[in-house]
This record gives C-alpha cells, sequence and structure tokens, in this order.
C-alpha cells in the first residue's frame, strides 16, 4: 500500500463527508480525545510471549476468517478527477512466521477505474487478549501496468515494528495507537477511536452500534482517513475529513463471500504468487523472512 497517498488495506471501511456524516443516527459517543505528548508512545509493546492461537482472528470488530472475501466499491480523486474504486481483500488459508508469531496472510487488490493500481499481501495476528496486530506487508504500485515501487516493510527489520489494527476493547477517549511503524518506507499510520454507536447504510446492508477510527500518519498533516466497522463483520466503510486528504477516498463493502474449495486455491495461488515476486525484489526485508505455508483445513474454521 502507498502510504503518502492512502491507508487502505486490509481491511477497509468508510464515511461520508462531514455532512453526511451528520446525517446519521445519533452517536453515543463523538470525537476523541487529543492525545496527550508526554504519555502517546510512538510505537507498541510488540512481546511475541502474548500470542497463543495467532491465526485465530475472531476479535468481534475484525474476524479474518480465512476463506472470506469482501469487496468495496467507492471513488477517490485522481487529478482533480472523481475515479471508480474498487477493492477486494481476500483472507487467504496461508500463514507466515513474523518474529517467532504466526500470522494470516490475507491478499488486497486495489483497482482505479478498472486497471490493478495496488496489490499486495499483509500480516495480521490475534494476541492472547484478542487485539489484532498487523506485522507488516509487502505490496505492489503500478502505474500503466508497469511495477513503479515495493515498499514493503515487516516486522523486525529495517527498524520497523508490528503496530495494532483493532484493539480487544477500542474505547473512546484512549490515546491513539501505532498501526504499525516502517520509516524506510514511511510508514507511520496511527489510529484512535473517534465515535461509537453510530447507525450507516451501505449497498450491502444497514448496520448499528458501529465503531469509527480515525487514520492519520506523519506524512500526511491534517488528513484523516475515516473507516467504520460494524460487530461480526469488519470494515464496512471508508471516508474522510480533513483539509490535507488529497485523494478524498469513499468505499463502502458491496459483497461479502465464502470461498469454495476452488476459489479459495485460485486466491491461495495469487498471494503465492505476489510472494514469489516478494521474494526477488525486497532483498533487505522479504527475503528474509521464512515461506508462507498453506494452514491445513483452514478454510473450514
Amino acid at each position: 500500500m502507498r502510504p503518502e497517498e492512502s491507508r487502505r488495506a486490509w481491511t477497509i471501511a468508510s464515511a461520508f463527508l462531514a455532512t453526511a456524516l451528520a446525517g446519521l443516527a445519533p452517536a453515543v459517543a463523538i470525537v476523541a480525545a487529543q492525545d496527550n505528548p508526554s504519555t502517546t508512545k510512538e510505537t507498541e509493546d510488540f512481546d511475541p510471549a502474548r500470542f497463543d492461537r495467532s491465526t485465530q482472528i475472531d476479535n468481534e470488530w475484525l474476524p479474518l476468517r480465512p476463506g472470506t472475501r469482501l469487496v468495496y466499491e467507492g471513488l477517490t480523486v485522481e487529478d482533480g478527477e472523481k475515479v471508480p474504486h474498487r477493492v477486494v481483500f481476500t483472507v487467504t488459508d496461508l500463514t507466515k512466521v513474523i518474529a517467532g508469531v504466526r500470522a494470516v496472510v490475507c491478499h488486497d487488490q486495489d483497482f482505479s477505474a478498472g486497471k490493478l493500481e495496488e496489490t499486495e499481501i499483509v500480516f495480521f495476528a490475534q494476541d492472547k487478549d484478542g487485539t489484532v496486530w498487523h506485522l507488516g506487508q509487502y505490496p505492489e504500485v503500478y502505474e500503466d501496468g508497469k511495477l513503479v515501487e515495493a515498499p514493503a516493510w515487516i516486522h523486525g527489520f529495517e527498524d520497523a515494528k508490528a503496530g495494532i489494527v483493532m484493539k480487544a476493547k477500542p474505547q473512546l477517549g484512549a490515546p491513539s495507537y501505532s498501526q504499525g511503524w516502517g520509516p524506510a518506507v514511511k510508514w507511520t499510520d496511527r489510529g484512535v477511536v473517534h465515535q461509537t454507536g453510530q447507525k450507516t447504510c451501505v449497498r450491502l446492508d444497514c448496520y448499528e452500534d458501529v465503531l469509527v477510527i480515525d487514520e492519520t500518519s506523519k506524512e500526511e498533516p491534517g488528513a484523516h482517513q475515516l473507516k467504520y466497522y460494524a460487530r461480526g463483520v469488519g470494515n464496512v466503510r471508508v471516508g474522510w475529513r480533513g483539509e490535507g486528504e488529497t485523494t478524498q477516498e469513499t468505499l463502502e463493502l458491496v459483497e461479502v463471500e465464502r470461498l469454495s474449495p476452488e476459489a479459495l486455491a485460485e486466491a491461495r495461488a495469487k498471494a503465492l504468487e505476489l510472494e514469489k515476486r516478494a521474494y526477488e525484489i525486497s532483498k533487505n526485508v522479504y527475503a528474509k523472512t521464512p515461506p508462507a505455508e498453506r494452514t491445513p483445513d483452514a478454510g473450514s474454521r
């Protein structure tokens, strides 16, 4: 994924603009407290000993069950024009060991005006308390069908550190948290609970008691990406706020699919193909990691 332009991935959900937000159901609580610089940590304390069944990701706000595919559609602003945008996010039945922790391999494809703009494999693991961690990713960014960059970061390499993608019990007013730290590729994303108790409707369904996470990064001051999470589903909408947000990305969930064994095998093959290129391209990071492995019967969990 391209950190200087957007923070989408894995995982994806949305919000409307400020005027649209006003039209949503009354919130239980709105706007998180500002961080106290003296207490906010730049990175999270990642301890492999805190992980047991790390690939069983059943966090109520971000369940990642192997064989699940989520499809999102919306718009981004490119060169002053609104462009159709489509994201396909697949939880594969592959796992990869990073810093002694076995993580789930997810495959993300990002299309702009029907053309593949970005594809990546990203790694998540859940600790004993139920918090879901982001351990790194290998993205490929394309322009006119040609690879232009592959800014990989993985915990333990080039000063990169894992971050939190979803806490076990997200609370309004809690300090922001690092979603991963990859200084070599300028990955500095942070998240904070922005709203709780929301209602939002997308093309697939309407959801109650929705959680909204506000994401920012050092590279985009004044830009905020808003992600809406529904219990038992995950990310259902993506939106933005702030004068510094240039892509103004909006997405909404349009499809959730349980893959057939054949479709899951195809998804696995695509992820492994991307990993094969990662070993060739990312010599200082990805090439130093063990290969991804298929988890037997993962798709049936």
